[in-house]
This record gives C-alpha cells, sequence and structure tokens, in this order.
C-alpha cells in the first residue's frame, strides 16, 4: 500500500457518517466508499464506532440525518451524542471532512439540529464541494471533487426503449421539488400522446395523499410512490423521452446525475451550477427554464429532447469515479496534517486559507 495512504505506518481510518451499505443507501456514499476502501480502512457509521474507534478522519455526510429521529428524546440523544463525537474528535486532534453536498439542509432543521450543524461547522478540518460555487465558511480550506456518475452503478440493469412524449421524475419526492408544480403544468398540455411517471418515495404521508389526488383525474399519469429499486429507477428513468426535475431550489443534483448517466436529457431550473453542468456535459442534455414551470416550457423541452440524435450522450469525463477517489485520499491526508499541525500539503483545486 503507498506510504502516502498511511498514518504510522498503517492504512487511514476513515468513519463515514453514513450507515450501511443498505439497499437504500445513496449510490453516491457507496460508490465512493468501494473506492477509497482500496487505499484506506473505511467503515460506516455507527455510534460505538464514532465513539470508540481510533479512527483518523471523520466524513460528515448530510450530519442532519445522522441525528434525525422522529421521537424527540430520541434526537436529544443523537444530538448530545453528536456533540460529544465531535469533542472527541477535537480533543484527539482527529480530523474532520465535511461534504458541503447542499447549501442547507433540504428542511428547516430544529433549534436542536440546527445547533449541532453549527457545532459540525465549526468543527470541519477540511470542506469538500462539489461545484465551485458552494458557499463554506471564510477562509476554510475547501477542495472541489465533482459529483461522480452512475455509469458504471447501474451497468447491470437493462435499460427500456424510450417512450415518445414521456416525461420522468424520480427519486425521493420532498415539497421543495416541485411535483405540484409539474403536475399541474403537464394537466394543461393537451396531448393525448403525452406522459408522465411520477416515481418515488414521498417523504410524508401528506405529500404521497397530494401527488395522488393530483394524478388522479389524468390517466396519462402514472405514479409509483415507494422506495424504487435499482432496476426499476433504470426503468422508469430510460422509458423518458426527458427527465425532469423542477426543484424549487437546486444546487447539486444526484438525480440529474443519474439520469445522464442513463444518457436522457434532463429539464432543470437555470441557475449558475446548472448553466455550468450544462456548459460541461452539452447543452442540450440539460435544458433550463427561468420563471414558473408551464406547458410551454414542457413542450418545447419534449420537442428538443426528441431531437437528440440517439448515438450521442453527454460528456460525463469530468465526473470519473478514479480521480475523485484520489482526490479524496489528498483531502484526508491534508486535513489529518491540519488537525495535527503539521505542513500541509494541499489537495488539488483548493480554495481558502490553508492555516
Amino acid at each position: 500500500m503507498p506510504a502516502q495512504h498511511e498514518t504510522a505506518g498503517r492504512p487511514l481510518r476513515v468513519l463515514q457518517s453514513v450507515r450501511g451499505p443498505r439497499p437504500t443507501t445513496n449510490p453516491y456514499v457507496v460508490q465512493l466508499v468501494r473506492g477509497l476502501g482500496e487505499h484506506a480502512d473505511v467503515r460506516g457509521f455507527s455510534w460505538p464506532a464514532a465513539l470508540l474507534w481510533r479512527y483518523d478522519v471523520l466524513h460528515l455526510h448530510w450530519p442532519e440525518v445522522v441525528v434525525e429521529r422522529r421521537h424527540p428524546l430520541r434526537r436529544l440523544a443523537a444530538v448530545l451524542a453528536l456533540h460529544a463525537v465531535l469533542l472527541r474528535c477535537r480533543l484527539r486532534r482527529t480530523a474532520v471532512v465535511r461534504t458541503a453536498h447542499n447549501v442547507r439542509p433540504h428542511e428547516a432543521p430544529d433549534p436542536l439540529t440546527d445547533g449541532v450543524l453549527r457545532a459540525c461547522d465549526r468543527a470541519t478540518t477540511w470542506w469538500v464541494r462539489l461545484n465551485d460555487t458552494t458557499p463554506v465558511p471564510p477562509d476554510a480550506p475547501a477542495t472541489t471533487v465533482p459529483h461522480g456518475d452512475y455509469t458504471a452503478w447501474f451497468a447491470g440493469h437493462p435499460p427500456a426503449r424510450p417512450v415518445p412524449g414521456r416525461l420522468v421524475t424520480v427519486g425521493l419526492l420532498r415539497p421543495y421539488k416541485g411535483v405540484d408544480e409539474l403536475l399541474a403544468a403537464f394537466g394543461a398540455i393537451d396531448d393525448p400522446a403525452a406522459s408522465l411517471v411520477v416515481a418515488g418515495r414521498p417523504v410524508d404521508a401528506t405529500l404521497a395523499a397530494q401527488v395522488r389526488a393530483s394524478a388522479a383525474d389524468d390517466p396519462r399519469v402514472v405514479t409509483d410512490l415507494r422506495h424504487v429499486d435499482d432496476a426499476d429507477l433504470v426503468r422508469w428513468t430510460t422509458s423518458a423521452t426527458l427527465v425532469v426535475l423542477p426543484y424549487r431550489r437546486m444546487h447539486n443534483s444526484g438525480a440529474a446525475l443519474l439520469a445522464l448517466s442513463l444518457r436522457r436529457p434532463v429539464l432543470v431550473p437555470g441557475n449558475p451550477v446548472t448553466d455550468a453542468l450544462a456548459a460541461e456535459v452539452g447543452p442540450a442534455w440539460v435544458q433550463r427554464f427561468t420563471g414558473p414551470l408551464t406547458a410551454d416550457v414542457l413542450r418545447a423541452a419534449l420537442a428538443a429532447a426528441a431531437d437528440l440524435p440517439a448515438r450521442d450522450g453527454p460528456d460525463l469525463r469530468a465526473r470519473d469515479w478514479t480521480s475523485g477517489t484520489a482526490t479524496h485520499l489528498e483531502v484526508y491526508r491534508a486535513a489529518v496534517a491540519r488537525a495535527r499541525g503539521a505542513v500541509v500539503v494541499a489537495p488539488s483545486r483548493v480554495t481558502g486559507a490553508v492555516r
């Protein structure tokens, strides 16, 4: 094993904040852990490991999920435990690496969760950003590692034949993702050949009922409101002429990368991040809209998607997992050195002060 991947003659020990892998574990994390596992001792999260294992790096993804509990007392216990983990990291000079997947949590955190999120910010030794525009605390060391693709992940599942005029939206359904607006806009399309698939598990019963009620009067709408396994995820996505992600807030989007990895064009809100994605992979593959999502927007986007040459695909060369894994290892080594007060060799694409 290369020496630069070792600490005191042994592999780096890295504790990820995500449990698993489980069938529902985000494939981004699973692919990252698999790549890192070839060079480091990487474990999924558990409280005994977080409080007792002698790890070199705590890698935080979505720390709000670590303390998410339905019962208030259980949430309080999880918050206190995470504070204890952060204190342990500070006392042991353990590096804390934080991937900033989003600008803010998808749902507004309660005061307890908000407090521990702020503690995580203060404890972070080094930030990983998925694009260069993600804000991090002033002067904090940060390295950009683009979100890897899903091409290899889904390679074992046969694609479906695209259905002309079919729109598809897939993934965990949350209020901010604008499925209600998509259903309303699609309902205004007067074309019996058009169709819409809404596939994914709603975060709560209220949202599920809203989606079912909106779809009930239109036989062109198909709903699959559950956790969709990989085979069905590929089947639904590749059946699309166009994948629509009408999020009210979009920063990084694994769903967009998923569709592009399966060679399906996407329609997303226009902003600097999606503009950069379009420039990277090809503007025909990332259509953008501004203002409200309307039937006219959907019609125009469907027509443009239907004209894409079947032989072409989006340019995903910058999303290679081999280089992404290597950069993560650089970040870990730099973060460990910084936490221990040693000389820091800055990883590639580093920003912010290193001190």
